[in-house]
């Protein structure tokens, strides 16, 4: 019944069609780039922060194993993290549907939370309201960032 409300298409349409789509399979095996549309990123690349104060002196620096093995830490430590925190996720899901009450060994209940944040919205209406223009922002704290550096770009003395 659908095909009623479609245009008929003739065989040099149906024709196009294929070819268009086995030169499409084609070219993502060879050059998959190819495919895609340039356009404008949706996001701005990051740009470097500022160096934060109480950095130590060149005199100061600790010994690069003693670098390496901070940085090893810190990245094995973002690993367990984010592991950690897909876990959580995964069973806040079953939990967030339950009512309160004792699961065997388990009670699962619900507090409200001491801790409070700006409501912004209502901030906007007051600043709004007395003609003070946009609400003042600031940006948040840079992140620390550490990756490996690949094997190819390594340089030994």
């Amino acid at each position: 019944m659908l095909h009623l409300f479609m245009r008929p298409q003739t065989g040099r349409q149906t024709t196009r069609r294929f070819l268009s789509t086995v030169s499409d399979a084609v070219r993502s095996l060879i050059a998959p780039a190819s495919l895609t549309r340039h356009s404008a990123p949706s996001q701005p690349a990051p740009v470097a922060a500022p160096e934060p104060t109480g950095l130590f002196t060149a005199d100061e620096l600790p010994d690069v194993e003693d670098i390496e093995a901070a940085a090893a830490s810190f990245a094995k430590a973002a690993d367990q993290a984010r592991a950690a925190d897909r876990g959580k996720r995964k069973a806040k899901r079953l939990l967030d549907r339950l009512p309160a009450g004792i699961y065997g060994g388990w009670v699962v209940s619900r507090v409200t939370s001491t801790r409070q944040t700006a409501d912004l919205d209502e901030i906007r209406r007051i600043f709004k309201q007395h003609g003070l223009g946009p609400v003042p922002m600031k940006p948040s704290a840079p992140s620390l960032k550490v990756e490996r550096v690949p094997a190819a770009e390594l340089v030994t003395v």
